[in-house]
Parts: C-alpha cells; sequence; structure tokens
C-alpha cells in the first residue's frame, strides 16, 4: 500500500506543478498545446517502442487487449441502452454515441502510462489499452457516427460517405505516430532485434520526457475546469456517463480479469486500474468535429478527470 501511495504522490506532484505552471501563465496560453504535441509525436512513441520491443508479442496482444476491448465495448452499449429505453429519451444517435464514448474510451496516453510506471510496476501494462483504442476502437466511434450523421441528415461536407471515412479512419490508424512507435516495438519484440547502442540510447533518452511531459500537460488542462456550469439539461448524460466510467467500467475489467480469464493478482489490479482512468480527451474532440454532444463529452471528461484519480486510489488499496 505504501508503494501505491508514493506512486500516487509523485503523479500528483507533477499534476500540482503542471497546474500551477498553468495557473500563473508561465509558459504562456499555448503551453497546454505544445507540450501535449511533443508528447504524442516524439516522446510517447518513443516510449511505446522502448517498452512493447523489450516485452513479448503475448504480452500485449493478450487477455489485456481483450478486457480493454470487451470493457470498453460493453459499456458503451449500455450507455446507449439505458440512454435509449430509460434515463435519456429524445436523445439523437449521435449524442447517445458521444456519451457512450465518454463513459468508455479512457485517457491512456495522458495518465495510462504514469500510472502503469509509478503504481502498477510496469509501463508495459499500458500498451494494450492503448493499442485497442488506437488500432480498434478509433476506426469504430469514427464509422458509426458518420453513419448516424448521415441517419439523421447531416451535411455530406461535414460528414463523409461512411466507406470513405472507414477507410480514412484506418488510413489515420496507420500512420498515427502512437500506432507507428507500437507496431514497430512489436517487430523488434518479435524478431529480438535492436538499434545500435547510441541510437538506442537517444530513442530511450526521448522516451523519457514522455510521462513528465504528459503529466505537466495534463496538469495544465485542469486550470480554469468548471463542469457542470451550463446546459442543465445535460447533466442526466453528464452524470450517467460518468458514472459507468469510474463504476461500471472498471466493475467489467475485474469480472472479465478475474472471472473469466483467471488472472493474477497483479494482472487483476492492472485491468481494473487501466480502466477506471478518466475520459480521453479524445471524446470532446470528436463531439466537435461531429456537431454532437460537446456539452456531454466536455463536462464529462472533465468530472472524470477531477473523481479518477481517488478511484483508482481506491482500486489499488483494494485490490493491491
Amino acid at each position: 500500500m505504501g508503494a501505491v501511495l508514493s506512486g500516487f504522490l509523485v503523479i500528483w506532484l507533477i499534476i500540482g506543478a503542471g497546474w500551477v505552471i498553468g495557473r500563473f501563465g508561465v509558459l504562456g496560453s499555448d503551453a497546454r498545446v505544445v507540450l501535449s504535441r511533443v508528447a504524442f509525436f516524439v516522446a510517447s512513441p518513443c516510449l511505446l517502442f522502448v517498452t512493447i520491443s523489450d516485452s513479448s508479442m503475448s504480452q500485449v496482444l493478450g487477455p489485456q487487449f481483450v478486457i480493454a476491448g470487451l470493457g470498453a465495448l460493453t459499456t458503451l452499449g449500455v450507455y446507449i441502452l439505458l440512454g435509449r429505453l430509460v434515463l435519456l429519451k429524445g436523445r439523437s444517435g449521435s449524442d447517445l454515441m458521444i456519451g457512450g464514448m465518454s463513459g468508455s474510451l479512457v485517457n491512456a496516453a495522458n495518465l495510462g502510462f504514469p500510472i502503469a510506471a509509478y503504481v502498477l510496476g510496469d509501463i508495459a501494462l499500458a500498451a494494450p489499452i492503448i493499442m485497442f483504442q488506437l488500432a480498434v476502437y478509433t476506426p469504430i466511434y469514427v464509422t458509426a457516427l458518420d453513419l448516424l450523421g448521415r441517419d439523421q441528415g447531416g451535411s455530406s461536407r461535414v460528414r463523409p460517405h461512411p466507406r470513405t471515412s472507414t477507410l480514412r479512419s484506418l488510413a489515420q490508424s496507420a500512420v498515427n505516430p502512437m500506432i507507428l512507435g507500437a507496431l514497430l516495438g512489436l517487430i523488434f519484440s518479435w524478431q529480438d532485434w535492436h538499434f545500435p547502442g547510441p541510437v538506442q540510447e537517444s530513442i530511450e533518452l526521448v522516451a523519457g520526457a514522455s510521462i513528465p511531459l504528459m503529466l505537466l500537460a495534463f496538469g495544465l488542462a485542469l486550470v480554469g475546469s468548471h463542469p457542470l456550469d451550463k446546459q442543465a439539461d445535460r447533466r442526466r448524460d453528464v452524470l450517467l456517463a460518468t458514472g459507468l466510467k469510474l463504476i461500471l467500467h472498471p466493475l467489467l475489467a475485474w469480472l472479465l480479469a478475474d472471472v473469466l480469464f483467471g488472472l493474477d493478482g497483479p494482472e487483476v489490479l492492472a485491468a481494473v486500474v487501466l480502466a477506471a482512468l478518466p475520459s480521453a480527451q479524445n471524446v470532446l474532440i470528436a463531439a466537435v468535429r461531429y456537431q454532437a454532444g460537446e456539452v456531454i463529452a466536455r463536462d464529462t471528461v472533465l468530472l472524470t478527470t477531477i473523481a479518477a484519480i481517488p478511484v483508482v486510489v481506491l482500486v489499488a488499496v483494494v485490490l493491491g
């Protein structure tokens, strides 16, 4: 338990430093965007490569990958069913899809690696969920939102043909720097390859910047957050998505890891902790892109960002 709390203390201190930097404008108004882009396009792909190339393929594409997929897609389905049949009647299909994504798409990029490193003790544990979300979930939700947009009479300029969108989404996933880093790592792991010493050391040095950059950017993003401050008619959507994200999604991960796959204690802990991470900011990007559920996505991201770390601490203490 002491090691868990110590790991969280490291994370909180760096997030807090990011918040202070943002609160006093030390790095300017574009700091969060710049740090996030450096982490996403440069440091995190290097970290994924180093992590996966040192891991076995079965560790990356094994049970944790399946648990991440089943947990996320089941949570998405539960939100849509509850919303359509009971709690959120009258919502559009696109709004329900955005709400379901808010409850099931985790912030693995910004918090997955730090939590895996400092709380779970193994960075590689974050790789399966990142691979699932980038390579599988992203094409699924992009295609679904395109289809829903057409069914609701959306503009073809904003929502292109579903087949075109699917191919574009697959192409974008293929050239995503995180996917490229992960795929290259899988190839090196499979073939037991290694770069020459100076090249490998350079990659590892850049990879080491990933976690501090992500945590600082996360702290910057918390400055000025005010969830549920407008559009009260969407509060039920937000609270439903938040509840599913912080309660149902981790519970499903526990059932899948412990009951279905029979994993050992540390692997069960890893599955549940990663499922309890807050909603990904990609949901808000998708909501803006498809002009649906923007308030739902924004407020769910903010609420889960605030509440997820105490939930993860509780899970780590109970299962750790």
